[in-house]
């Protein structure tokens, strides 16, 4: 028994010392940057005084509550996060029925679906903005030439339309992603079940709602936690698109700017800091209100 105790001992000491590495480069690489970020949210800190900075409290985000162009870029984030991510989904659940099942070229198809997700997004976000430029975009081009508008659209130019071509782009680049955490839950499952309910002559309709959708919610769900919490720190698709536009801009956009444009490295961390908190607590209430329904499925 004492034996069994020991070897257990040496076998956690031996995981633990091979994941040291990975656990010291991610501390180095993510926990510092992160640590002196919060820091410097209480100072009074600028680019060229990182190392004379006197501590001011929480008097920056008191002034960022107090800050409507933070306001207006954490509307901007959500309206972008809640209307996107529900496409995402909704799509991504359909192009991975179409390539969960057997066709001639189907792999041929998987890998012609994921293309707009292996693009940068700097340069997805490049190709978007010249094709919905107002002016010599393709986008407005073909629209005239079917007769369904009059005169070229201002797409990045107007407030409204932007955040609508954001969001445009977001659900084109990010929905295969989408797909591809699904179809891995769809080939996860057991096939008997989808066999039986063939053979048995059950209409597709009554397949997905009674069969797929419930078995599906695990993955979902955490397909759904994960795409939230990467649209919520959404910045360089919006930063491409909008310019770095004020009325247009999002949370993260909102940080870089005061980080790097105005130098004010205290205020710019605070509104970092305060994205990190919105992050975490979505997280966190995510996981709380499915936990239960986790539980259940397990």
């Amino acid at each position: 028994m004492q034996n069994q105790k020991t070897n257990k001992k040496r076998f956690d000491f031996s995981n633990w010392l091979f994941l040291f590495p990975c656990l010291g480069l991610l501390i180095l690489c993510a926990g510092w940057p992160l640590i002196r970020t919060v820091f410097f949210s209480f100072t009074n800190a600028s680019l060229d005084n990182l190392n004379h900075a006197d501590f001011v409290g929480i008097s920056n985000f008191i002034s960022l509550a107090r800050d409507q162009d933070w306001w207006k870029a954490v509307l901007n984030t959500f309206v972008i996060a809640g209307i996107s991510v529900p496409l995402e989904t909704f799509f991504g659940m359909i192009v991975a029925l179409i390539l969960h099942t057997n066709f001639r070229g189907r792999g041929l198809m998987r890998a012609i679906v994921l293309i707009p997700w292996t693009i940068p997004t700097i340069v997805s976000a490049r190709m978007w903005a010249w094709m919905l430029n107002d002016s010599y975009g393709i986008i407005n081009e073909l629209l005239l030439q079917a007769s369904l508008i009059k005169t070229p659209v201002p797409w990045i130019a107007s407030h409204f339309l932007s955040i609508v071509s954001i969001i445009i782009v977001e659900v084109w680049k990010t929905t295969p992603y989408m797909a591809l955490l699904l179809l891995a839950g769809l080939q996860s499952m057991p096939q008997d079940c989808f066999e039986a309910a063939e053979v048995d002559g059950v209409p597709l309709r009554r397949r997905f709602t009674s069969i797929i959708l419930p078995m599906m919610k695990p993955t979902i769900i955490v397909a759904v936690i994960f795409r939230t919490l990467d649209a919520v720190r959404i910045f360089d698709l919006v930063y491409v698109l909008s310019s770095g536009n004020n009325s247009n801009a999002t949370m993260s956009v909102f940080a870089r700017r005061h980080l790097v444009d105005y130098a004010d490295v205290g205020f710019g961390s605070a509104a970092a800091t305060a994205l990190l908190f919105f992050v975490a607590f979505l997280g966190v209430l995510y996981i709380s209100f499915n936990h239960r329904k986790l539980q259940k499925m397990d």
